[in-house]
């Protein structure tokens, strides 16, 4: 097995004047295929950060029954998907290739993997057999990457950390990220609908679907189905501007914006899947929801509503039962 060691070197500096959305704008034309996971909850100060991630060095995709890594020395691996290949084991593996030196122990996340994990990667997990349709969209079932630049953002102490994380110990790129961050202008682009938003299924189509997964309820055959129904709009212009629209209407303490050029994931959650802190797991799921109204005293009366709600409380013991 291959290994690299990565050489950690960092700069914290006063962070009371920028954003994350503005730190990302003046990054990404200078290192594509960067990528923000932010939070917008920065009252609290154990889940106060941001991190902007890019220049990527390595890298583990998972996609049409073939495993692709790549390596910081240019080097690359090709790996067949056959039954007695193991997805877990060689993602355990990649990640073991790296080993980081810092003389800081960080009490927030400055390094490791990022990316992400399709729902149809449970069959490399599970057996369980998904079969791909005609109008499955054409991205990885997994993809992740080791970045040589993370940019940390502590909302609450206002600070950044800018972390090079290099082969090479005598080099790093910490001045260059500065200029750029302290850069008053950057590139924006605008963002329009070309006609209207088509779906895979009609209303009644749906509906449909409902009926049928409401037997399957009725006979126990699961406790709950989540049924989807995918929007297409065809666009002309930068589609960070929707997650710029997205975090302004549904903030939230996990929101997220991959670039990976030939396509984009976003998207806006109240809740982690999974937490994983000092070899500890832990699920939080959270079922039923109020519009907050920015009234604190309103807010706090739908609250006591909502917990006191029969149906609500239900779908959250079985949350929890199906957790453990």
């Amino acid at each position: 097995m291959q290994s690299f060691n990565i050489h950690t070197h960092y700069r914290k500096v006063l962070a009371d004047t920028i954003t994350p959305v503005s730190v990302y704008l003046k990054i990404r034309d200078r290192f594509p295929n960067s990528i923000l996971l932010e939070s917008s909850d920065y009252h609290a100060n154990d889940n106060s950060f941001s991190y902007i991630c890019f220049n990527p060095i390595a890298s583990i995709k998972v996609e049409n029954e073939i495993v692709t890594q790549e390596f910081p020395n240019g080097e690359s691996k090709i790996t067949e998907i056959t039954p007695d290949v193991n997805i877990p084991n060689i993602l355990h593996k990649f990640t073991q290739c790296f080993k980081v030196s810092s003389k800081e122990n960080f009490k927030f996340i400055n390094n490791g993997i990022f990316g992400f994990m399709a729902y149809d990667a449970v069959r490399y997990f599970e057996d369980i057999d998904i079969s791909k349709k005609q109008d499955s969209l054409e991205i990885p079932d997994l993809f992740y990457s080791v970045y040589q630049n993370i940019i940390a953002i502590n909302h609450f102490k206002n600070e950044a950390y800018i972390f090079a994380h290099c082969l090479d110990e005598g080099q790093d790129n910490i001045e260059e990220i500065l200029q750029l961050i302290k850069v008053k202008n950057f590139a924006t682009y605008d963002f329009k609908v070309n006609g209207n938003p088509t779906s895979n299924l009609t209303d009644d189509e749906y509906k449909e679907h409902v009926k049928i997964a409401k037997k399957h309820c009725a006979r126990g055959d699961v406790f709950q189905l989540v049924l989807s129904k995918r929007f297409s709009q065809d666009f002309k212009g930068d589609e960070f501007n929707v997650y710029r629209a997205l975090r302004s209407v549904n903030p939230s303490p996990y929101l997220f914006y991959f670039d990976y050029g030939d396509f984009k994931i976003f998207g806006s959650s109240p809740e982690a899947q999974l937490v994983v802190k000092e070899g500890k797991t832990e699920i939080h799921p959270i079922a039923g929801t109020f519009k907050r109204t920015g009234n604190d005293e309103k807010d706090a009366e739908l609250a006591k509503q909502l917990a006191v709600d029969d149906k609500e409380n239900s779908e959250h013991v079985m949350l929890v039962d199906l957790a453990r």
